[in-house]
């Protein structure tokens, strides 16, 4: 079997993961190698909790929020940019490939677009390979 990346997408409640509901409704194909978690605010992924993902074996982890100017928080995205770029800091200060991170900005009307998004990071990410040396073939 050949591998497969596993990847975290983490949605805002108000329009990613809407994003990415709507995506579903539509029948809009995307991979499946994606795991959607949702959470209230992009500017709630703190980098620890980024990091852990690499740590129990995600290959790369996405970070999904509203339009600048669209927050429901205000300034959610705004602290999610923030917390991304020291992500990406962290990550190559531990030798992870910071392309293993992305902040994309996607509104719950955008179905095709976080489609696309998802499928464009799967194809990056399988061209970079796993994260760690240990996955098994299946997965």
């Amino acid at each position: 079997m050949s591998w497969h990346p596993k990847i975290v997408a983490f949605c805002c409640n108000w329009c990613a993961y809407a994003g990415a509901d709507l995506a579903g409704i539509s029948r809009i194909q995307y991979s499946p190698d994606i795991r959607i978690l949702r959470v209230m605010c992009s500017g709630r992924v703190d980098p620890a909790l980024v990091l852990k993902c690499y740590e129990r074996g995600a290959d790369g982890v996405m970070v999904l929020g509203c339009h600048p100017g669209d927050c429901r928080y205000i300034a959610g995205n705004e602290e999610a940019q923030r917390r991304v770029e020291t992500t990406r800091d962290l990550m190559e200060l531990l030798g992870i490939d910071p392309r293993r991170l992305l902040l994309e900005w996607i509104s719950a009307s955008e179905g095709e677009r976080f489609a696309n998004v998802a499928n464009e990071f799967v194809d990056t990410i399988t061209g970079i390979g796993p994260s760690r040396g240990d996955h098994d073939a299946d997965h």
